[in-house]
């Protein structure tokens, strides 16, 4: 039985971008409100980035054992950097290196045709020796993040496996005043303490809220290991919303494992669109060569650069709920 404690902390950035010192914060009361319901259409194409830049998309994705093995595969990094180039945010996870450099190394070749990506690295994380840490990749040309309010997710009773990472962001280009601000949770749960976790991270979502100083655009994205049939907790949280619903997200579309997640009542600044990469079509691979790159698809959703409410396009959530 999980117990309701769960502790926020914000953390000091070390060296611009690594996490160190944890600070809690006060423990939330339960909610439980009615089911949630899936928001919206999965294609399986990505479309070529977006040229109205009155939205940004917003990806998570799972690169397998994202080490020094995979980044000495010219061939797998180069599809690496293609799909982020697609995106102004992507939530990694299961980065799996003691080598500090090898983000860093990533953002560079990112850069190299002239981009000007950023980003976020989670501490490693982890029970065994085998650590993981998340990041956030961003173009900092159209975001910026606030390094000094990122922070991991302190779990003194040990209820997860991988504490998740948060960082606010903001849209850059838009008036102050109405740029779209959101603050992401970035997970990836333990498959084999999964029912546990994902219940937990219910709590992690509402001690995000109340952590947030007034953010009501709260989006957890990332490979939870089930499917939007079996979300638990987190699909009684008020008015959740999530993208990907009855598709599978591996690369070889047998589970769906991977999911955003947001308040519909809130994060109006959804534009109804979302989906997911195939590896193998996008790309023109085999699915054996897809598993090379992860065996797990990228997925996304795209949202307004206008904060709702504050002059500029809102969006509103689709009724219908889609299958591939």
């Amino acid at each position: 039985m999980r117990r309701s404690l769960i502790w926020v902390v914000l953390a000091m950035v070390a060296s611009g971008w690594y996490f160190r010192s944890r600070l809690p914060v006060d423990q939330l009361d339960k909610l439980f409100r009615p089911h949630g319901t899936p928001s919206q259409a999965t294609p399986t194409a990505l479309p070529p980035p977006p040229a109205d830049r009155h939205v940004i998309r917003i990806a998570s994705f799972n690169i397998q054992v994202f080490g020094q093995r995979k980044a000495n595969k010219p061939d797998v990094m180069k599809i690496l950097v293609d799909i982020i180039h697609r995106f102004d945010l992507v939530a990694i996870q299961e980065i799996r290196s003691a080598n500090q450099q090898l983000i860093p190394d990533f953002v560079d070749q990112i850069n190299a045709d002239g981009h000007q990506y950023d980003f976020v690295l989670g501490p490693r994380e982890g029970r065994t020796q085998s650590k993981e840490q998340y990041a956030f990749i961003f173009d900092a040309a159209s975001l910026q993040v606030d390094r000094q309010a990122c922070y991991s997710v302190a779990d003194p009773e040990d209820l997860l496996h991988r504490p998740p990472l948060v960082a606010p962001f903001r849209v850059r280009g838009v008036p102050p005043d109405r740029a779209f601000t959101f603050t992401l949770i970035d997970v990836h749960t333990d498959p084999d303490e999964v029912d546990t976790e994902i219940d937990v991270l219910a709590d992690v979502y509402r001690a995000v809220r109340r952590a947030s100083q007034g953010e009501d655009d709260l989006i957890l994205l990332g490979d939870l290991n089930v499917d939007d049939r079996h979300l638990g907790e987190l699909a009684h949280l008020p008015a959740i919303r999530w993208v990907i619903s009855g598709v599978p997200t591996n690369t070889r579309r047998t589970k769906q494992f991977d999911n955003i997640l947001f308040s519909g009542r809130s994060t109006t600044e959804f534009t109804g669109r979302a989906g997911i990469v195939r590896l193998d079509r996008e790309f023109g691979l085999s699915i054996q060569d897809a598993l090379r790159v992860s065996d797990h698809a990228p997925i996304w959703a795209e949202f307004s650069v206008y904060e709702q409410g504050a002059g500029g396009p809102v969006a509103v959530l689709p009724e219908r709920t889609a299958t591939e």
